[in-house]
């Protein structure tokens, strides 16, 4: 309706073309006063020169309603006023009148239309009534058209004002929707990325080296070669490369999701699986201690998932650079509130090489479920890495370094913390990739 009115769009309308469309109305209705001037002459008598002059400067002020409201109509009552005065016919210039009102009405809020519309009637029934009761009886009629146009216009704003509010919440819904997307979007490939680098940087260190002892057994004394190491190390290669392609075969199910139904994760890794993890580090090469004391069936599987993959890059990070024959220690304990594991090794701390995300994948696991994490180079040599995952959810918490970890060196990864600090995450420490 208020498009029908122009003022549908005002925020958006072009001023030149509302002004042309009020000019092209303003003359319309200038026909139609003109014609009731000329042929309804019961109410008043026809204008003359004057009452002309008077009742065409009246439309005027219309051309300009929509950009100042208010002062086209005082403007519009300034001439139509003395119009009235001289007793002209008093029907021809309703309708210009009423478009005026309506005008206020539309635009203006509640008060100042009441305001006016009280103002005009209330002129116009003193005059009236000053010139007699028929006069006055007369004016109640018109009254009423008055108070209708004004209904009319405060109606049509406020239905125009709810329909720009729901339109402005359907918008936002719509914002709020796509934002909602883009962020389980942005969130779900930082999940892949994570999981792949995990899975990947594991799997390919455990191959390497188990390629590089079959490769000693050949190269170590080809006249008595140990075809049973050979084998051994092969079939280790082998299960290996199985288990790999079984996870990575689990994890970019995620991007068929739509395909499949359900979110594509399929079962989260948990605690059961550091059996195979610890087993894989000892084939490697690598002296792995464990000390567990963790009851799998009360934690919760998003924590045993984060606790799992913190495990096994620190495995990984201890095989690739802590050196040969490395000891690696693992422990877990869980107190009421939080599960607190600690991988330390004595190897020759950090080996550099090219940066890597593996301490900035350990710090967001540990982060996705409330928990905390620190790593870095031990004061008496080796690595450690410390975290502390709340089993009731995620919250504040502290993480309190064991004996063994204590006075950590702490490292930094240039593009890693470039990564971190793009999911808003606390600045890594100064130091050297893991």
């Amino acid at each position: 309706m208020l498009h029908l009115t122009g003022f549908g769009h005002r925020g958006n309308a072009d001023p030149a073309r509302a002004v042309r469309q009020d000019a092209l109305l303003a003359a319309a209705l200038l026909v139609v006063d003109v014609t009731v001037a000329l042929t309804v002459g019961a109410d008043g008598r026809r204008p003359d020169a004057l009452g002309w002059t008077l009742l065409t400067a009246a439309h005027i002020p219309v051309v300009w309603r929509r950009r100042a409201p208010l002062a086209a109509f005082l403007a519009h009552v300034a001439c139509v006023a003395p119009y009235h005065a001289l007793d002209f016919n008093h029907t021809a210039p309703l309708a210009i009148s009423m478009l005026a009102l309506f005008t206020v009405a539309v635009t203006g809020r509640p008060l100042r239309t009441l305001l006016v519309g009280g103002g005009v009637i209330g002129l116009m029934l003193t005059v009236k009534f000053g010139q007699g009761a028929a006069e006055g009886t007369q004016a109640l009629r018109a009254a009423g058209w008055i108070v209708a146009f004004i209904v009319l216009g405060v109606y049509v704003r406020v239905h125009g004002q709810y329909v720009a509010s729901v339109v402005e919440r359907a918008e936002r819904a719509e914002r709020t929707r796509e934002e909602e997307a883009r962020r389980r979007v942005a969130e779900e490939r930082l999940r892949i990325a994570r999981d792949l680098h995990d899975l990947l940087a594991h799997t390919i260190t455990l191959i390497g080296v188990q390629t590089s002892v079959a490769a000693h057994v050949l190269a170590a004394d080809p006249d008595r070669l140990d075809r049973e190491a050979v084998a051994r190390a092969l079939d280790d290669i082998s299960e290996t490369c199985r288990t790999a392609r079984g996870e990575v075969r689990s994890t970019l199910e995620v991007l068929r999701a739509p395909e499949y139904g359900g979110d594509g994760r399929g079962p989260l890794p948990g605690l059961d699986g550091l059996s195979d993890l610890v087993t894989g580090a000892r084939t490697a090469g690598a002296k792995v201690e464990t000390e567990i004391a963790v009851p799998t069936a009360g934690v919760p599987s998003a924590v045993g998932a984060a606790a799992y993959r913190i495990v096994q890059e620190a495995l990984t990070n201890a095989v690739r650079h802590a050196g040969p024959e490395v000891t690696v220690r693992v422990a877990l304990r869980a107190d009421e509130w939080a599960l607190r594991l600690t991988v330390t090794d004595d190897g020759v701390g950090d080996a550099g090489g090219s940066p890597g995300f593996g301490l900035v994948g350990m710090r967001e696991r540990a982060r996705s479920v409330g928990g905390t994490l620190e790593a870095g180079v031990r004061e008496g040599g080796g690595f450690g890495v410390s975290a502390v995952l709340p089993l009731a959810g995620p919250g504040p918490v502290a993480v309190p370094m064991q004996a063994d970890v204590r006075d950590l060196e702490p490292v930094r990864d240039d593009e890693a913390v470039r990564d971190d600090e793009a999911v808003r995450a606390p600045e890594l420490e100064r130091g050297e990739p893991r």
